[in-house]
């Protein structure tokens, strides 16, 4: 498994696609939206947490469709499907490496561009943590949503179609994390509620996405 980590990290880096538009799409959203809502500090501070986190989950959503296309293409996941590795094992990789390559450079980065949108200095700890939980559900969920659509041609609009309704559960109580966070709130309830999304979709889905995986490709 550590060795299918590894190759599938050199893939996406290799390819660029994951890592470099995620975080150009990230840093674009961060830009424009100063421009769209203008520049008054207190409005922006208000919407901070909310388009931060749209931001993230958008730029997740960009390299969704190649977490199994190129295997899919040569043939690689009809041998990953019969190695000695559990399925679900093998999707569980692919989450994480999609999750290395997206959720943890955007998350690393959301400080830079919470600056852009004037969020309180309170709310920059909230920020990382909730990203840091947050991400992790996305990629998972997004595997789970590439797994139906494998094989399918220019399945991409239907994989966010699926996808995009499952990721606002995340969505809510990661802006909420932050949002309370930036007012100097208790934080406690929708921090649990995004470690236990994550956590409950990490446990699930990779079953889920497995089985999905078996039935395309028969």
């Amino acid at each position: 498994m550590i060795a299918l980590l590894s190759r599938d990290l050199r893939l996406a880096l290799r390819a660029g696609g994951g890592f470099g538009l995620g975080l150009a799409f990230f840093l674009l959203v961060a830009v424009l939206v100063p421009l769209g809502v203008g520049p008054e500090p207190a409005t922006l501070a208000k919407i901070a947490p909310g388009i931060l986190w749209v931001g993230a989950l958008l730029a997740s959503l960009l390299s969704l469709d190649r977490i199994f296309a190129l295997d899919y293409e040569d043939g690689s996941l009809d041998l990953l499907a019969t190695a000695p590795i559990p399925l679900e094992g093998v999707v569980a990789v692919k989450a994480a490496a999609h999750w290395i390559v997206t959720g943890l450079p955007l998350t690393l980065v959301s400080p830079l561009l919470a600056l852009l949108l004037n969020l309180p200095p309170q709310g920059y700890p909230l920020l990382l943590a909730s990203l840091a939980l947050g991400t992790p559900a996305l990629s998972v969920i997004g595997t789970f949503g590439a797994a139906l659509t494998v094989g399918l041609k220019r399945g991409g609009l239907l994989l966010s179609l699926l996808v995009l309704p499952l990721y606002v559960p995340t969505l809510v109580f990661g802006a909420e994390v932050v949002r309370r966070g930036a007012e100097g709130m208790a934080v406690s309830t929708p921090l649990l509620l995004l470690a236990g999304i994550t956590a409950g979709v990490a446990a699930l889905l990779p079953f889920a996405s497995a089985a999905a995986v078996r039935i395309n490709l028969r």
